[in-house]
């Protein structure tokens, strides 16, 4: 927490004539560029909870300041006599955090909190005595911001420190905002700090910081947290951004001129909008140097245009592909399909006749709010919750809680170290989109872009997922290790027998932490089960019965030996054809088999053949199943119930847990086949038979 304070020292006194003198609203953004764009002259705030009050209430006209105003005279109460390492008083950091989350949009009960949320910890106020003067709800954020406010930037003790902040912003995700904008207000006054500390501080929020604002959609915090990153950690690449964009605001700048151009054709259409001209960070525009080399004038910002209405969105769409040449290929509808972090807008590219190529963002007002301000500009998320879920402080019910938070939660409780934890954290964050998919009983999953049915089995069945042995994806069977799309059906097929266990083999198709941890913890708790499922695929498996039975089809042909082919199978009352072959034997085959079109093109003689009175006959059937144990053993028993003798099986060594068997058997009564075949459907883990 402690760092060089670059915002001017507060005043004690609250003066809320301030907010009626009608000062120009803070830029968040434009004060952050400019403070990266080098020294500039600052007039010192005259009264850091009047700038506060006046940012809430542009967002909020009709709140309650007065529980504000008691919130900053206890903080600056409790830190008086305290400082920053840069000399200034302390108060001047919960005020600076405060004011972050104001300019974003926050409600009365996050800027509270944020007021208040070092006194626990570095005062001697009491979460008792914040719950008395504010309230339950204050009182939970301050301890969970609490909770993870001691960070120790030792490798061991990161780890632990992240865990704690994710539990607590799941419990409520105004504590990871207040955290965000505390980060935000500590990276802009790094500067007091040893080189070896800010950057190893950055890299901390590079891996963990920033993927979690971007996923919880607070854009405005995230871009200006790259950018100071960006400057620590890549110096040189940063002076060469900086000089680019210094040389632009030199130039003719083309941008105006096309938004112009847009304000027209909008305003001939008959449609209300906004027209901005929105500058890229320096991230964004190094990303756009190292991806078209050159840059051109257009390349330094993006055109936004602001509507009411989620219709109007389309018609600008329209009118911008009408009277400018698209660019089709950076067309993207984050309208129709939302981002998984609230992420809503229409992207598309224009070329104008003189040559230049603008991209140009369109949304409404209030998706532009909350595509700055996430989830932050979603006010009090627990006030449509039920009463009962809101007097729960141990378990409480998010709405706006999304589903890659959810996952964490619950694969964090499972990571065996704190090593394990911080590596699979970062690979989860690295993660930039999310699908949804259904589930067979009406239910959803989300999961993160590429993950496969066994990330989904373990969504669903948790540990219950080890004995998975199968999945249909939109009705069709398909491998554990196949790759699931936003919009894909799963139905997950679980063994019946406990004892079963997942492949090693799964690691390589596992995306999820959760199914990663899971799979690892059994494969070293099962280590010669482990070993099995890794072994050289075995040759196959064959049973040949003690008896022959002899063909039932007879040839119009005296004399001559009739054997039924082994292709097709034939039994009666199938259609049949016969062929003479090599030693004068006729040999049978369905009518519709592909062997007996080969045999008519090489000129073999046809023969007549019908079959004889008696009803047993003999096929080979295949069946295929999900390997478990004992299934050779069930196959079997379920066949002998039918009545009908095994003459040979044959199993094949599984290949990703699927077996094929094949069973000639001889049946008493050709009647019987598809009775037996019902019968042979029924065992567990066989999902298809069929005649050979």
């Amino acid at each position: 927490m402690s760092a060089e304070a670059t915002n001017p020292e507060a005043h004690p006194e609250v003066r809320p004539e301030l907010r009626r003198r009608g000062r120009t609203r803070l830029d968040l953004r434009r004060l952050g560029r400019a403070a990266l764009l080098g020294p500039t002259s600052r007039d010192r705030l005259p009264d850091a909870i009047g700038h506060v009050a006046e940012a809430h209430r542009a967002h909020h006209p009709d709140a309650d300041l007065s529980v504000l105003r008691r919130a900053y005279l206890l903080a600056e109460t409790s830190h008086r006599g305290q400082m920053r390492k840069s000399g200034e008083p302390y108060i001047t950091h919960p005020l600076a955090v405060t004011l972050i989350l104001a300019e974003l949009g926050a409600e009365t009960t996050t800027l509270t909190a944020s007021l208040l949320h070092d006194t626990v910890e570095d005062t001697d106020v009491t979460l008792d005595q914040v719950r008395e003067e504010f309230g339950d709800e204050v009182c939970f954020i301050v301890d969970g911001v609490t909770k993870v406010e001691k960070i120790d930037y030792g490798a061991a003790a990161e780890p632990e420190t992240f865990r704690k902040m994710l539990v607590a912003t799941g419990n409520d995700v105004r504590v990871m905002s207040i955290k965000l904008a505390d980060r935000l207000h500590n990276m802009r006054t790094l500067g007091v700090m040893r080189p070896e500390k800010q950057a190893r501080i950055a890299k901390v929020t590079r891996d963990v910081l920033i993927p979690l604002a971007e996923r919880l959609g607070v854009q405005a915090l995230k871009t200006e947290l790259e950018d100071l990153v960006f400057a620590i950690l890549h110096p040189e690449e940063y002076e060469h951004t900086r000089a680019l964009i210094a040389a632009h605001a030199g130039e003719n700048d083309p941008l105006p001129a096309i938004a112009d151009s847009v304000r027209t054709v909008l305003r001939e259409a008959g449609i209300a909008a906004e027209v901005q001209v929105r500058p890229r960070h320096f991230v964004s525009v190094h990303r756009v140097a190292l991806k078209r080399g050159e840059l051109r004038g257009s390349d330094f910002g993006r055109v936004l245009v602001l509507v009411g209405e989620n219709a109007d969105c389309y018609a600008v769409l329209g009118e911008l592909h009408t009277c400018f040449t698209p660019v089709v290929s950076e067309f993207k509808d984050f309208i129709a399909a939302p981002k998984f972090n609230l992420y809503q807008s229409l992207h598309t590219a224009v070329a104008t006749p003189e040559g230049y190529v603008a991209e140009v963002i369109v949304r409404t007002r209030q998706m532009h709010r909350v595509a700055e301000a996430g989830v932050v500009a979603l006010g009090n998320p627990y006030v449509t919750a039920s009463a009962d879920a809101a007097e729960c402080d141990e378990e409480r019910v998010d709405p706006t809680r999304p589903g890659w938070l959810s996952r964490l939660l619950d694969w964090q409780q499972s990571a065996p170290d704190p090593d394990t934890f911080w590596s699979v954290l970062r690979a989860e964050l690295a993660q930039d989109r999310e699908i949804t998919v259904f589930r067979a009983d009406g239910g959803t999953l989300g999961l993160p872009a590429g993950a496969s049915c066994i990330d989904a089995a373990y969504a669903q069945h948790g540990e219950a997922a080890h004995g998975c042995i199968g999945a249909r994806v939109n009705g069709r069977l398909t491998s554990l290790s196949s790759a699931l799309s936003d919009g894909d059906t799963v139905q997950l097929l679980l063994a019946q027998d406990a004892s079963s266990g997942p492949a090693a083999e799964w690691l390589d198709h596992a995306k999820t932490p959760a199914a990663r941890i899971a799979i690892s913890s059994w494969l070293e708790a099962h280590p010669d089960r482990a070993l099995s499922t890794t072994s050289a695929a075995r040759a196959p498996l064959s049973v040949v019965g003690a008896r022959g039975g002899g063909a039932n089809a007879v040839a119009d042909l005296p004399d001559a030996p009739v054997r039924l082919a082994g292709c097709c199978t034939p039994v009666p009352p199938d259609a049949v054809a016969g062929f003479v072959v090599r030693g004068g034997a006729v040999t049978v085959h369905r009518i519709h088999c592909a062997a007996v079109a080969q045999m008519r093109a090489v000129g073999r003689t046809s023969v007549a053949v019908h079959w004889r009175a008696t009803a047993d006959c003999r096929v080979t059937l295949l069946a295929e199943s999900f390997g478990r144990p004992h299934l050779l053993a069930d196959l079997t028993e379920a066949i002998a119930r039918e009545g009908v003798e095994v003459v040979s099986a044959t199993v094949e060594p599984p290949v990703e847990q699927r077996v094929r068997h094949s069973y000639t058997l001889q049946l008493p009564d050709a009647a019987g086949l598809p009775a037996l075949m019902r019968a042979m459907r029924d065992v567990p883990g066989v999902y298809d038979v069929s005649r050979v």
